[in-house]
Order: C-alpha cells, then sequence, then structure tokens
C-alpha cells in the first residue's frame, strides 16, 4: 500500500484535518495506496502560499526561470520506471505506454523552457512621433489546474510546464482515483528544489478541492481537462471572480472515410488510437462514417486488429496492449453505452463483454450503427468503435457538424485536394487528413462548441497564460 502527502510551499504535509482517501489498482479493483483527502481550508493553504511566491518567480530572469524546467526534466527521466509503474499499478497503462508517457513529461518541460524565449510582444505605430506605445506579456498569477484522470502524467506536464516558464505559479489537484500518480510527479518537482510555494500539489475531490480552486478569488486562472458537465459546473464557480479559464473539454469526433481511402493505413492509426489507453482520449475516433462501398472490408480490418491486441494487468505482463478502464464506474458507463447501442439494432461485431477481475472491457466494434443513436452521439471514452455505414446520397458533412462537441475531425481519402476542400466546412478544432499527430509544436484544444475554451499545447498554449499589457510612453 502506496502512502504519500501533499506538497505545499515547498513541504510535505497531511491535509489539516488528517482525512485520507484510498485509490485502487483498476486491474484488480484492490486498494493501491492512500492519499491526503484535502479541503478548502488546505486549497487555501495551497492558494496563499503560491500567491506569496509569484512575486520573486515572475520577477526571475528567463534563463534562471528556464534551469528550474530543465532540471524537473532530468529528474523526471531518473524517476520514469517508476513513475511508469505507478502509472500501470493505479491507472491501468500498459507499461510501454506509461514509460514513453514519462519521457513525454520530460519533453514538455525542455520544450517550454526553450520557447518561452519566443513569447515577446508588440510595438503599436501611433501617430503622435513623440509617443511610445507597446504590448507587453506578462504572466496571469496564480493558476489551478486540475487534472484529468485519462492521462494523469503528461497533462499534468502539459499544463506545468508552459505556465511555469512564463512565470505563473501553480496550485495542481490531481485526479482523486490517480493520487499517487500526482504525488509521485510532486516528488520530482520537489527534488528540482524550486523556491518554495512555485509548484503545491494537494490531493482530494473535486467537488471539495477543485471546487474550491475554482472559486478562491486569489486564484487568477483555472486550467482544466475533463468532460463538458464538469467544465460548466467550474465556470459557474469562476464566474464570481471573473477568472481566466482554459479547458480541453468533451470530444465526439467524427471519422470520414472515403471509398478511395486506404483502409490498411487508416486502420493502423485509426484502430491503435481508438483502444490505446483503453479508449480513454478526447482526441480519439468517436463515430466512424464509413462509405458503403469500403464498409465490409474497414469493419473487417477493424475487427482483426481488436481481436488481436493483449488484454491484461500491465503489472503483470509488460507486453500488454490494453489494461482497464480508470474504474468500476467507468466501467459501467461504457457498457450502459454498448447495451444501449443493441437496443436501438446496433450489433456487436467483437467485444462488448467485461473482463474480471478489474475494470476491463473488451476491444469493441459496433456496426450496424446509425447517427440517431445514443452511442453516436455522446462521448463514450471507452474502447467502442462505432460504425456508421453511409452512401453517396447521405450528407457527410452534416452527419459530421451535427454535436455538442467540436474537438476534431479525421478524414481519409487519397483525393488530398477533395480532403483540403472539407477543412473549412468541418466545423472542429482540428482537422487530421490521413493522419493523427499531435506535437509539443502544435495547439490543441478548442473554443468550439462544448469541447472548451482556449488552446493548449505550442506557442499558442503558453499564450494563454500570459496578459497583455498595453503601455503608453509620452517622452516629449
Amino acid at each position: 500500500m502506496q502512502e504519500r502527502k501533499m506538497y505545499i510551499n515547498g513541504a510535505f504535509t497531511d491535509a489539516i484535518s488528517g482525512a485520507r482517501l484510498t485509490t485502487l489498482n483498476p486491474s484488480t479493483g484492490e486498494p493501491f495506496g492512500t492519499a491526503p483527502a484535502a479541503d478548502a481550508a488546505d486549497a487555501d493553504r495551497a492558494v496563499q502560499a503560491a500567491a506569496a511566491a509569484f512575486p520573486a518567480w515572475s520577477a526571475l530572469p528567463q534563463a534562471e526561470r528556464n534551469k528550474y524546467l530543465l532540471r524537473i526534466a532530468e529528474r523526471i527521466r531518473a524517476h520514469a520506471e517508476e513513475m511508469a509503474e505507478i502509472e500501470g499499478l493505479e491507472h491501468g497503462t500498459p507499461y510501454k505506454d506509461a514509460y514513453g508517457v514519462c519521457m513525454g513529461a520530460a519533453a514538455k518541460f525542455e520544450w517550454s523552457a526553450a520557447a518561452a524565449f519566443r513569447l515577446t510582444g508588440d510595438q503599436i505605430p501611433v501617430p503622435n512621433p513623440d509617443t511610445l506605445t507597446y504590448v507587453k506579456r506578462e504572466p496571469v498569477g496564480v493558476v489551478g489546474f486540475i487534472i484529468p484522470w485519462n492521462l494523469p502524467t503528461i497533462m499534468t506536464a502539459v499544463k506545468l510546464a508552459p505556465a511555469l516558464a512564463v512565470g505563473n505559479t501553480c496550485v495542481l489537484k490531481p485526479p482523486s482515483i490517480n493520487s499517487q500518480i500526482g504525488l509521485k510527479f510532486a516528488e520530482v518537482i520537489a527534488e528540482a528544489e524550486l523556491p518554495p510555494g512555485v509548484v503545491n500539489v494537494i490531493t482530494g475531490y473535486g467537488g471539495v478541492v477543485g471546487s474550491a480552486l475554482a472559486a478562491h478569488p486569489a486564484v487568477d486562472m483555472i486550467g482544466f481537462t475533463g468532460s463538458s458537465e464538469t467544465g460548466k459546473t467550474i465556470l459557474s464557480l469562476a464566474a464570481p471572480t471573473v477568472k481566466k479559464c482554459v479547458m480541453e473539454l468533451g470530444g465526439n469526433n467524427p471519422v470520414l472515410i472515403f471509398p478511395d481511402a486506404d483502409i490498411d493505413a487508416a486502420i493502423k492509426i485509426l484502430a491503435w488510437r481508438q483502444f490505446n489507453n483503453s479508449g480513454q482520449h478526447c482526441s480519439g475516433p468517436g463515430r466512424y462514417y464509413v462509405h458503403e462501398s469500403v464498409y465490409d472490408a474497414f469493419r473487417d480490418s477493424f475487427v482483426g486488429y481488436a481481436r488481436s491486441l493483449k488484454i491484461g494487468d500491465p503489472s503483470k505482463d509488460k507486453a500488454v496492449d490494453m489494461g482497464p478502464l480508470v474504474s468500476a464506474e467507468h466501467r459501467d458507463r461504457v457498457m450502459g453505452y454498448i447495451q444501449s447501442a443493441v437496443s436501438e439494432g446496433a450489433e456487436i461485431a467483437c467485444g462488448g463483454k467485461t473482463i474480471e477481475p478489474g475494470f476491463f472491457i473488451e476491444p469493441t466494434v459496433l456496426t450496424g450503427c446509425t447517427h440517431t443513436m445514443k452511442a453516436a452521439r455522446e462521448e463514450i471514452f471507452g474502447p467502442v468503435a462505432v460504425l456508421i455505414k453511409y452512401t453517396d446520397s447521405d450528407d457527410l458533412i452534416s452527419l459530421a457538424n451535427d454535436s455538442a462537441y467540436g474537438l476534431c475531425a479525421h478524414v481519409w481519402t487519397r483525393d488530398i485536394p477533395k480532403g483540403m476542400k472539407l477543412i473549412d466546412k468541418l466545423h472542429v478544432g482540428a482537422v487530421f487528413i490521413n493522419c493523427q499527430m499531435l506535437t509539443d509544436e502544435q495547439p490543441w484544444g478548442t473554443s468550439i462548441r462544448e469541447s472548451g475554451i482556449g488552446k493548449e499545447g505550442g506557442i499558442y498554449g503558453m499564450e494563454e497564460f500570459t496578459d497583455k499589457k498595453l503601455v503608453c510612453v509620452n517622452y516629449a
């Protein structure tokens, strides 16, 4: 049983109340570790520490802040094997994926250190020759991060690295069901010896600690990734103090498979993305619109891929391709979508069953689906592919855009000019044509519909952690 403490103002500490929460190993359903169950008073301690540390941290020269970020990257690499093992035990991530995620987290800090120098202001031309006008960038202040449970290690780095790089101080709330992962990250940060209060990590339940951060008057900005419904709650809590919010929320991402698509190449990318991390990806494919002429071939290839995957406990077998879902509650939610689709007329081409012990669901392919089914209209967030056959007479763009979400879309066609013409027609924040690629340089997230506010990643994402101040000087 792993037991860790929170990290506030440069010291490891318990919750004021002494309360603790227990996390589970999703591969077995058994207890894995305990962590402090913080409340609003603990959140206030962390926020006050971050606020006190902000003036000195934001005033550091960029090169000095960068030294700390590079030190964090070095310590992540030093602890990568242990961090990967914890993610496998507490989240169910296969080791090969978890280790790669840790390396990616280290790279996020290195990239942010290098990229921060690229954020500059602008001189504004004005008619008065005796006036200098320019816009300078400044850190926002204290940033409260509410980390999602589906990709806890990498999402911590994605949020924390750029915010620190440009001079903000931070309070992180890891997901309660991944608390050991978040607190191990805190131990790594502590080894990098940042000034006290620059980074604070507090564990607890979202409805308590997350709400306290969202409502706290000394928190200047909230960064959140999670469901659209939770995002709306956070926005309502942040509204009285008019906080800046950057949120990546839900998605039900359309995939358009045209008759001339390279089916083998499409399956290699799409099926991998569908089942990687047990389908718990906001950017993963949501609903597949497959032309009738290639529907059977696409279905058969998808089913073959799903059946080839090795499912199991990552802590017992490092060759596992897919682990469990994160919790019993989420497993039951995903199974509800499968059952709903079947009741509406869909067929299970493969999978569709749970595996015990633990919270596993077999890689599942649903065929005979229609656009109006619940499984096609909502975010399943699991290892379930929803295949919809379309004909030349169907208005494919209208079907793709008919969603409450607008995160991304996937297009597969050998006719690149045809694919390019769809970019402006698809009402989403990102379009992937014959690929899916996300790098440190690329911005992610969208302000379209219920899929979020602002950008994350790349220079555009780093800019979100700055305010632009107008300066006018009359030097006559």
